[in-house]
């Protein structure tokens, strides 16, 4: 399955333009733009299939860092302290990695 198969092509190019300059990333405005907000908490776990790479039911910081790359290979990596923030805003139990609940939370926020 394709990213794009749930999210529209125009609303990921829009929210990615947002977020080009390092430091610039926010999860909500983010989750906004590229229309995963108003998903179903289905397809939201369908698109945490795509983010989670290793399948390991779980998005460690490896994944987040490379998170804007899921939705286009010319995307940018995430820097070392948005990382760190979305990782933070996103693990409610603190193991360090956000599970498919934490994910569908963290869009809803």
């Amino acid at each position: 399955m394709a990213i794009t198969d749930i999210l529209s092509a125009k609303d990921i190019e829009s929210a990615l333009s947002s977020c080009q300059a390092d430091d610039s990333f926010n999860y909500k405005s983010f989750f906004s733009t590229v229309g995963l907000s108003s998903k179903t908490p289905d397809q939201i776990k369908k698109v945490f299939g795509i983010l989670d790479q290793d399948k390991s039911g779980f998005i460690e910081e490896e994944e987040l860092q490379l998170f804007l790359k899921n939705f286009s290979s010319s995307a940018r990596v995430l820097t070392s302290a948005e990382t760190k923030a979305f990782l933070a805003a996103g693990d409610a139990d603190g193991d360090g990695k956000i599970g498919v609940e934490e994910f569908q939370s963290l869009v809803k926020a």
